[in-house]
């Protein structure tokens, strides 16, 4: 029997399930505009790419990606702490495309997301870059690290809470300068504010 290159990330997901994922799309759907919630994009990227989500405040944001993705007709691969994980529950999380992180081998784990974004073209890695909802001084650079080795671009996705809309940004192309490319790519988020603003 070989052994799966990643036991960790199930084949099929909430994104990819037969039957199943059509009938969260239906409910995912109604549950935004119920709520008032609108998703705008244009054009996406071609797969693969690295996904990133910003400002993240509030437990709701994840639930809010969730059903935006399902919107957008997108199978995504996202990566969490692995306390996120335990037994039983940690399999659910893995089904809604979760892939555990454990923060203390953070190099490690770039290497294995270029590694699976290289091997398998329709990865789409989405990562939230202040890597916690609580509020931060600065981001973390591991997913522009990802997308740089695996020379993909980065989709700049944000949550704008006072107009209640997932917005997709467009595409940014990582080149040579680490600290001018994250000014960059922040600055695309100026001014918006998420679910809980003091934690932007």
């Amino acid at each position: 029997m070989i052994k799966p290159r990643y036991p960790d990330i199930m084949r099929h997901s909430i994104f990819s399930t037969p039957i199943v994922t059509p009938i969260l799309r239906f409910m995912a759907i109604s549950c935004l505009k119920l709520c008032g919630w609108r998703v705008e994009a244009n054009e996406l990227p071609s797969t693969p790419y690295v996904f990133i989500g910003a400002p993240h405040t509030s437990n709701w944001d994840f639930m809010l990606l969730i059903a935006g993705v399902l919107h957008l007709h997108l199978d995504i691969r996202w990566m969490g702490k692995h306390t996120l994980f335990p037994p039983v529950i940690g399999t659910v999380m893995r089904w809604m495309g979760g892939i555990p992180v454990n923060r203390t081998k953070a190099h490690s784990m770039v290497s294995r997301m270029v590694d699976l974004i290289r091997e398998e073209p329709d990865t789409i890695l989405c990562i939230p870059p202040e890597g916690t909802r609580s509020k931060v001084k600065e981001w973390k650079s591991g997913f522009y690290h990802i997308a740089r080795q695996a020379q993909v671009p980065i989709l700049l996705a944000a949550i704008d809470a006072e107009n209640k809309t997932l917005r997709m940004l467009g595409e940014f192309k990582p080149g040579d300068d680490l600290d001018s490319d994250m000014q960059s790519i922040q600055a695309a988020y100026k001014g918006l504010k998420g679910i809980r603003p003091e934690n932007t």
